[in-house]
């Protein structure tokens, strides 16, 4: 979906397919007929944005065979769909029974990190439709936290110098130009817009730039505008923001609540849980950890669990979705916007607690179209204007 900005800006509203399970060209394909256009028509939308995930090896026969993109933006088109971003987080293997930290594999100190994200970018390259001349691509926050010494924060420096050179060299071929945003995350070497301004700041603003996950956001109790002016300080523009809420227990002590985030502790995604108390961040690198005496019950816990936008979970938990259209408000609310391309991300439909996961197609259709219908209501009451297929854009 598209939506015009007051000052002009053409904002773009997608929702990420690493919900969905395939690895392949064909499983991508069959995406965008059994979920994507499915969710298209629930909302009447003329058009609906799918940031793609494109694991390693479909993206190597994407990059070996220019037919293969043909057929993929040929797909996009006829289900009226639309690709401006790709989400390059995962390098592969993101529905395995156990994830956990070797998402964060490889790492920017390691080659193939560089020829994946570069790989990606010359993919949505040939993928964004006609009339948009801008497509961003979203990364990990260099690596896990640890092992991180001198010599590997020197090698990713290096590939992030070179990733701008690459980034360049490609809108010149092409006339497209692809920016990259790194996207901060509890526990990794960048975890809050603190260290982004330290760890990133400057590199290419023109080329690279933050993803902004708005439930890593909450979880590292992040004061939006005060963030939003670091990464501004710092250079770092907001190449991307993706669309999340995270689980919030207010009194983790409560027998209750630790009942309630317990269902939530499953074995295949990483959830740090994170405590502010007295301002001071402290916090576990899983829920589990956390529940098994790690984290001091006696403040509200922030839990790294991407929720449904539009649900809140029963009580005594809730999500961090107040916090979210805050930071929209801050994005969109102003004279000029801040970012042009959001994706709502919510990857995991399928580990929810039992009597909350969708256990059919047509339920994750629903789920979809539901948080989709929730972030557009939010824009609108921004003000932004919805756009029709056939409008161009600016």
């Amino acid at each position: 979906m598209r939506f015009r900005h007051a000052d002009g800006t053409t904002v773009h509203l997608a929702y990420c397919s690493n919900v969905h399970q395939a690895e392949d060209l064909d499983g991508v394909v069959g995406q965008l007929a059994a979920y994507a256009e499915p969710v298209r028509e629930s909302l009447g939308a003329g058009l609906l944005g799918i940031g793609l995930w494109l694991a390693r090896d479909v993206v190597t026969e994407l990059s070996a065979r220019p037919d293969a993109v043909h057929r993929l933006r040929t797909e996009l088109t006829a289900r009226g769909l639309e690709t401006v971003t790709l989400n390059a987080f995962p390098y592969g293997g993101f529905h395995r029974e156990v994830v956990k930290k070797d998402v964060y594999l490889p790492d920017w100190a390691d080659p193939a990190r560089l020829r994946y994200t570069v790989d990606c970018a010359r993919v949505l390259a040939g993928l964004l439709p006609e009339d948009v001349r801008r497509g961003s691509v979203s990364t990990l926050p260099l690596a896990w936290r640890t092992p991180w010494p001198a010599d590997r924060r020197d090698s990713a420096r290096r590939a992030l110098d070179q990733l701008a050179v690459e980034l360049a060299e490609l809108e010149r071929q092409s006339g497209r130009t692809v920016r990259v945003g790194f996207e901060p995350e509890p526990g990794c070497v960048v975890e809050n817009t603190v260290q982004a301004a330290r760890e990133l700041g400057g590199v290419d603003p023109e080329r690279l730039g933050i993803c902004l996950d708005t439930c890593h956001l909450a979880v590292q109790f992040e004061e939006p505008a005060a963030a939003l002016r670091r990464l501004a300080d710092a250079g770092l523009p907001v190449v991307k923001v993706q669309a999340s809420s995270a689980l919030q227990a207010d009194d983790p002590a409560d027998p209750e609540a630790r009942r309630a985030l317990a269902r939530f502790a499953e074995p295949r995604f990483l959830h740090q849980t994170r405590a502010a108390p007295g301002g001071a961040v402290t916090g576990v690198d899983d829920l589990p950890d956390a529940l098994a005496g790690g984290l001091d019950p006696g403040s509200p816990w922030r839990v790294h669990f991407h929720a449904p936008l539009h649900a809140e979970p029963e009580p005594p938990l809730r999500t961090t979705a107040a916090q979210l259209t805050t930071v929209l408000g801050e994005l969109f609310g102003g004279p000029q916007a801040l970012c042009d391309h959001i994706e709502v991300e919510t990857y995991t439909w399928s580990v929810l607690p039992e009597h909350l996961r969708p256990h059919d197609r047509e339920g994750l259709v629903a789920g979809l179209a539901a948080e989709l219908a929730w972030a557009r209501d939010r824009f609108e009451e921004l003000g932004l204007k919805p756009l029709t297929r056939t409008e161009p854009v600016s």
